[in-house]
């Protein structure tokens, strides 16, 4: 017999509604990942790198030029100098990356503070790690303010003299929110006399909207000195299924990172490494990104406006949360059943990423849209939503 060190957890609700939709023929607006094929060219690079003979296993840090354009690209945007030497790791997706910073700063008696609602993989990574998860609730949407956003106060309440991590993830999955300044010269304030670890989820940190600019931590000496920066490539080159990912992180960090990411995985695919490398060397493939799916967000939008959903505002992600109260007083995860069942469409239940999803704060009648998906697949799943 095991005993198992997750004894709560089980199939998560990704795989359920996956599944249900697969096995109701329903249009799969949940799960988050495109239906859509990455760039011929990125394919192409990765065709190449496989065939001059890189098929064996990468360094366990990551191929150098890989960290090379890793940090040329970091160093553009935000200004923050990572040595790809000594300062990121190539990760087998931002997940792996997630747990192995949170394995790296916490252990039996410590406690994580978590903004909630809250990504499913931070809460089991905290419990493995032998810490205690601390959740702290985002601001919720009200009409004065109609999108999520950080209660800085609570955070700053929430920490102890066991508190040594704290986990963000701007811009936001499941609520789409984005920080700003202030929201990054709250976290210096807070921060400031503690030696509390930053870890930051930014893997949809070139998806965001309107003209805004993507308040990284490493826009911040301060707030870098004590962050493990965590980005995903199957975000941004829609190769969800590649699972590469990257940690930036001062020295002294990165090299605990490194003790246990060389046991986790050792290195991950390496023709897909030097393929991602050569992509990088022209900026436009990602810096076109937020003009391409903000144009998504936009026909979801004023699709979902014509049905008797109410949409959030959806400043950054691939995802846009929507009010079904006009339509039923059920519970998220049966409202999500239903939908899925009934009219075709899987969504996901924003109770999902609470801690207890029986909670009635957990039940907000709120469900998570992706629309990382093709025009077709928008408009079709639009066309069965107009007819509830």
């Amino acid at each position: 017999m095991i005993n198992s060190k997750l004894p709560d957890v089980g199939v998560t609700i990704f795989t359920v509604m996956s599944r249900l939709a697969t096995e109701t023929r329903a249009i799969n607006l949940g799960q988050g990942f495109p239906d859509f094929d990455p760039d011929a060219g990125l394919l192409e690079k990765v065709a190449a790198a496989m065939s001059a003979g890189h098929n064996q296993y990468a360094p366990m840090a990551g191929v150098p030029e890989l960290r090379r354009a890793i940090s040329a690209k970091t160093q553009r945007l935000y200004g923050a100098a990572y040595d790809p030497e000594t300062e990121i790791t190539v990760t087998s997706g931002a997940t792996q990356a997630l747990m192995t910073a949170i394995l790296a700063s916490a252990g039996a008696g410590d406690e994580v503070i978590v903004l909630e609602p809250t990504y499913d993989s931070y809460v089991p990574a905290i419990k493995l790690a032998g810490a205690t998860p601390i959740a702290v609730q985002l601001l919720a949407p009200t009409p004065q303010a109609p999108g999520y956003r950080p209660d800085w106060e609570a955070v700053k309440r929430a920490i102890t003299p066991r508190t040594r991590a704290l986990v963000i993830n701007f811009p936001h999955n499941p609520t789409g929110a984005v920080l700003n300044d202030a929201d990054l010269d709250e976290l210096e304030r807070i921060l400031a006399s503690t030696g509390i670890v930053l870890i930051s989820d930014e893997v949809y940190e070139h998806i965001v909207f309107d003209g805004r600019q993507h308040a990284s931590v490493a826009r911040r000496p301060a707030l870098a000195s004590r962050s493990f920066l965590i980005s995903s490539f199957g975000k941004t080159f829609h190769t969800t299924g590649w699972k590469i990912g990257y940690c930036c992180a001062p020295a002294p960090l990165s090299q605990e990172f490194r003790k246990i990411h060389q046991f986790m995985v050792f290195a991950v695919s390496t023709p897909m490494q030097y393929g991602l490398a050569a992509f990088l060397e022209d900026p436009r493939h990602y810096l076109d990104l937020p003009a391409f799916y903000q144009a998504k967000r936009d026909r979801l939008e004023a699709g979902l406006r014509q049905t008797r959903f109410k949409p959030l505002p959806c400043p950054g992600t691939y995802f846009l949360l929507a009010d079904y109260s006009e339509i039923s007083d059920a519970p998220e995860s049966e409202f999500a059943r239903w939908l899925t069942t009934e009219h075709g469409v899987a969504v996901i239940p924003i109770a999902a990423f609470h801690a207890d999803p029986q909670a009635p704060s957990s039940n907000r009648q709120l469900v998570r849209f992706c629309f990382a998906k093709k025009d077709t697949t928008l408009d079709a799943a639009l066309e069965r939503l107009q007819e509830i």
